[in-house]
């Protein structure tokens, strides 16, 4: 079975993703990642809820133990009733402090609490909700076995050279200028691959990634995949198991870029490098080069 996320569902958030993560739920698109903008009311920590129902369960799960995380992570389980073909089936919501309780109906868009920083998350990514979805009869307190997604929006692919200027920072990442959103808070948009579709996933920090939009009728084949010439790895149907490369920014080898899909005006290529420094106004220069082995 393979649920189709509409639009009315994915219009809420800023960013999403469905393979930029390390887990086993993520694997071949099963969950995906909703990054909220800034609300209405102007709060930037609250969770709108991806759909409308009831909520049956909320309860408190171990997270990975990390430096800068709590030990403990929230799961909040939502029978649906909606959007379309969402009716029926159970959501699962991870990240989240709940403000509701079992019993609780909400609409989408509703808030369903605060975003938290659990252990699960790696330095360099962004507050966000991680959504599954699972039919009545399945487990859904499982980590695993979430059903397929499909993204019912259409995602514009930027041809992107490799090129930027870094235009922020953090700790762990530096974000450059380009490629540019041509229409922010319109359409999602992303890093195009050179044989057409937009790219998704950690490249190459997580085990694989994701395409989409690419033509149906090569889905089914195995196909190489590259940008800028420079060859990722091979699709079989939208799932990429990536080659052994390294990302290299200005010649330095670094962590990899986080491919997503976005509607925010702040788009541009991110770079993982919480080894190697840059500054705002650095000119930077990307490549993926596969890795060397010794003899």
């Amino acid at each position: 079975m393979v649920v189709t996320l509409p639009e009315t569902v994915l219009s809420q958030y800023r960013r999403f993703s469905l393979y930029n993560s390390p887990y086993p739920a993520h694997d071949e698109g099963c969950a995906i990642d909703l990054y909220p903008g800034t609300l209405r009311d102007g709060r930037t920590t609250a969770a709108p809820s991806p759909v409308s129902g009831t909520v049956l369960e909320t309860t408190a799960v171990r997270a990975p133990p990390k430096s800068y995380a709590p030990e403990h992570d929230y799961l909040i389980l939502l029978e649906c009733d909606g959007p379309g073909d969402l009716a029926g089936l159970t959501a699962r919501v991870l990240h989240v402090e709940p403000s509701v309780e079992a019993g609780q109906r909400v609409e989408r868009g509703d808030c369903l609490g605060e975003l938290v920083r659990a252990g699960f998350f790696a330095p360099w990514v962004d507050n966000h909700l991680h959504v599954g979805f699972r039919r009545p009869d399945q487990n859904p307190r499982r980590a695993s076995g979430s059903l397929s997604l499909e993204v019912g929006v259409d995602v514009e692919g930027l041809e992107w050279d490799g090129t930027g200027t870094v235009v922020s920072t953090g700790e762990t990442y530096a974000v450059l200028d380009a490629p540019v959103h041509p229409n922010p808070g319109e359409t999602f948009v992303g890093i195009r691959a050179d044989e057409g579709g937009v790219l998704d996933g950690g490249l190459p920090h997580y085990d694989g990634g994701g395409i989409y939009g690419r033509d149906s009728r090569v889905r089914s084949l195995e196909q190489p995949v590259s940008l800028n010439d420079d060859r990722l790895g091979a699709v079989a149907g939208r799932t990429i198991a990536w080659e052994d490369v390294v990302v290299t920014a200005n010649g330095e080898a670094i962590t990899g870029l986080s491919l997503f899909c976005a509607r925010d005006d702040a788009f541009g290529a991110k770079l993982i490098c919480p080894e190697t420094a840059f500054s705002v106004g650095d000119s930077v220069r990307v490549r993926v080069r596969v890795q060397e082995t010794g003899e």
